[in-house]
């Protein structure tokens, strides 16, 4: 219960962060905002582990996480989606 909890802080602490970062209005709610810390960080740990979810999973630190989350954004708007 209490990793359920913890996720959602930290996603809506990266999320908030990456949509206050991100040049140019990011409009979402908060429950849209801490799916996108989720998602960014889950995006970076991925990538920190250089594709595998096996032992080498570790979590992204904080600025990756961040950097993930602008990243989802950026391809979000790419693709003409509207948060």
């Amino acid at each position: 219960m209490f990793n359920l909890i913890g996720a959602i802080c930290s996603g809506l602490f990266i999320g908030a962060l990456a949509r206050w970062f991100y040049l140019g209005d990011v409009d979402m709610g908060l429950g849209m905002t801490i799916l996108l810390g989720i998602s960014g960080s889950l995006l970076a740990s991925f990538a920190a582990g250089r594709g595998s979810y096996g032992e080498g999973f570790q979590r992204a630190g904080c600025f990756a996480s961040v950097l993930g989350a602008m990243l989802l954004i950026f391809i979000g708007r790419q693709l003409g989606w509207h948060f």
